[in-house]
């Protein structure tokens, strides 16, 4: 058995903004391995500036990784703890290279197109013009479930955002979710809670910056709607330590999102606890390839969870893969008769 990993660059069609900048391209890696002469290959989805393993050492560690290849992918997985976007490109590494093609990791109703996954429909930050405008698409491709960014723009141009999909349709009609990712200041935080919730959103995500522990454990007791807590799973690694931070914040959801959180194994461990705790989660793509997204794609259809994921970032960029995936009125399929475009030998 033996290992290599190569860097892509994906180029997004247009700027791609959040609270904490606009994105132009995103930088992420593979690792391939090859046994018998067959191939098997993984995605580690870093995201600079988010991801806990932006570090300096990150493509030595992937270095060491394929080096070491033949210990196996549970050994590699506890050795890279630190590392939780390789430990996902591991899993998935391995798992392609025991499947019967490298591209069809979880065999089930969903890969062979007859079910299909509900997914929310993205709104990125922007001029109130552009993300209206992306409303009024999502709205019309049949997503019954929208996600607007938001902290980046003035608050009330928000509002008025959310005051326009209000106007149209009720909550049952379409379920809003929001994502301040961190924005807003511990002060204004509930403030803002409460003026959101004339809009009967489903929830926020992050609405003050990770690791403000006791606040967010205030926010999420005296919050008007709930709260889902994204960032704030970010390097926690060990199993206790991810207890103590349900235990201790208590939020109303938790999202998970493999590449961020240790791949398909971190990602159970978090769902087990939330379960516990009666925590309601679901599982959320962080701008990976369309290889990625697949192997996300497949293993959150097997969890059974039926609220909309977060899962349609495919069509983002530029240079992606051709792939199967494909989102029709809000549901995200996978096409059993298209085929994947991609060669090993050219990444």
């Amino acid at each position: 058995m033996k290992a290599n990993y190569c860097k892509y660059t994906l180029n997004f069609k247009r700027p791609s903004g959040t609270s904490r900048g606009v994105m132009n391209e995103k930088e992420t890696w593979f690792i391939i391995i090859e046994e018998d002469n067959k191939k098997g290959i993984g995605e580690c989805g870093i995201l600079r500036g988010l991801s806990a393993d932006d570090r300096d050492d990150y493509e030595e560690k992937l270095k060491w990784t394929c080096n070491n290849i033949h210990l196996g992918e549970k050994v590699l997985w506890e050795a890279l703890l630190a590392f939780p976007s390789i430990q996902f490109g591991v899993e998935m590494a391995f798992r392609s290279l025991k499947s019967e093609t490298p591209f069809m990791l979880f065999p089930s109703d969903f890969t062979t197109g007859e079910k299909s996954i509900a997914i929310n429909g993205l709104v990125w930050m922007g001029e109130p013009e552009f993300m209206k405008q992306q409303i009024e698409e999502k709205l019309a491709g049949g997503f019954r479930c929208i996600k607007l960014k938001i902290g980046a723009i003035d608050f009330e141009k928000e509002l008025e955002l959310l005051s326009f999909i209000r106007s149209h349709f009720s909550s049952e009609q379409v379920e809003i979710r929001v994502d301040a990712n961190g924005a807003f200041s511990l002060d204004s935080a509930l403030d803002k809670l409460n003026q959101l919730n004339k809009y009967e959103l489903h929830s926020i995500e992050q609405p003050i910056k990770q690791n403000n522990i006791q606040a967010m454990e205030d926010l999420c007791q005296t919050t008007p709607f709930p709260i889902a807590l994204d960032e704030e799973l970010i390097g926690v690694f060990s199993l206790q330590d991810k207890e103590a931070l349900l235990r201790e914040i208590k939020p109303q959801y938790i999202i998970l999102k493999p590449s961020f959180i240790g791949g398909f194994r971190g990602t159970q461990e978090w769902i087990t606890l939330a379960e516990k705790y009666n925590i309601g989660w679901w599982i959320t793509s962080a701008l990976e390839s369309n290889i990625g997204l697949n192997a996300i794609a497949q293993w959150t259809f097997l969890q059974n969870n039926t609220m909309p994921q977060g899962l349609g970032t495919g069509a983002l960029y530029t240079n992606n893969f051709d792939c199967p995936l494909e989102v029709t009125q809000g549901q995200l399929w996978y096409n059993p008769n298209l085929n994947w475009e991609i060669d090993f030998d050219t990444l």
